[in-house]
């Protein structure tokens, strides 16, 4: 019985391995990408209904507005190179929450919230691109799907989240909050992994530069979280945005590929 576990588990860790776009690594996906989407649908709906929603039709419409300029460019590069099943499903919404948080996420399915807190930083609408372009490359990459997929795994046994939902929900859906990566001054959840975070980096500055945003605007967003790495409002979002010296450096090799993809 052992062995045919193993089999099993082995058969569809092989079998469910995707590759990511622009990176081109390879990753398990145990969970179906629609699963996902309407997981986050519902946690996206009590955030909205939770939250204080900003007023401030300015700064709401600049947050949209990037939103919808890199969600097109990413909706047309992957439909350029047949990839357009990785947003099939995606139902994409963004939301400004009034709150003095430093913090942004983006869910499985395209829900982006940005937190009123990170604008000062973001400095202008090239800033917003940054960190909004960080944000949906988690989702692009699949990277809750795959955090997940491994918690199933190591916690669970690499049971079904069908099963598990069956046995232990309570556990299962703290295990999807902390695939969400939505942030510890939201659900109290665990980081996405650094590898998750610099290739988030990377395809997020790519995704600004296709979008019409000047890529050399990525280091400088992460020059500026850095040197408020001493103020108490900014620890949350640097836990799970680890802003450090290494991290700028990687950006700034990523700019003249990204520059490739730029159109100003």
């Amino acid at each position: 019985m052992k062995k045919l576990l193993l089999f099993t588990l082995l058969f569809s860790v092989l079998y469910s391995c995707k590759t990511v776009p622009l990176t081109g690594r390879r990753q398990l996906t145990l969970i179906p990408a629609s699963t996902m989407n309407s997981l986050a649908a519902t946690s996206f709906q009590e955030v909205r209904a939770t939250s204080k929603l900003s007023t401030n039709a300015e700064q709401t419409a600049m947050v949209q507005r990037v939103g919808e300029r890199i969600k097109k460019a990413v909706e047309e590069y992957l439909a350029a190179n047949n990839l357009s099943d990785r947003i099939k499903g995606f139902q994409w919404e963004f939301i400004l929450i009034e709150d003095p948080t430093v913090n942004a996420w983006c869910m499985p399915g395209g829900k982006v919230a940005f937190y009123t807190g990170i604008l000062p930083i973001c400095q202008n609408e090239a800033g917003v691109a940054v960190v909004m372009g960080h944000e949906i490359a988690h989702a692009i990459a699949n990277h809750s799907a795959e955090r997940m997929s491994q918690e199933l795994i190591q916690q669970m046994g690499g049971v079904t989240l069908s099963a598990a939902m069956a046995k232990q929900p309570e556990k299962t859906q703290s295990l999807a909050l902390t695939a969400f990566g939505v942030g510890s001054t939201v659900f109290g959840i665990l980081p996405y992994s650094r590898k998750h975070e610099y290739e988030a980096d990377r395809l997020g500055t790519i995704f600004m530069a296709m979008a019409g945003y000047n890529p050399n605007e990525a280091p400088k967003f992460w020059e500026r979280m850095q040197a408020l790495s001493g103020n108490k409002s900014t620890v949350d979002f640097l836990s799970t945005h680890p802003a450090d010296t290494k991290r700028i450096a990687e950006l700034n090799k990523v700019v003249p590929e990204a520059m490739r993809y730029y159109k100003p």
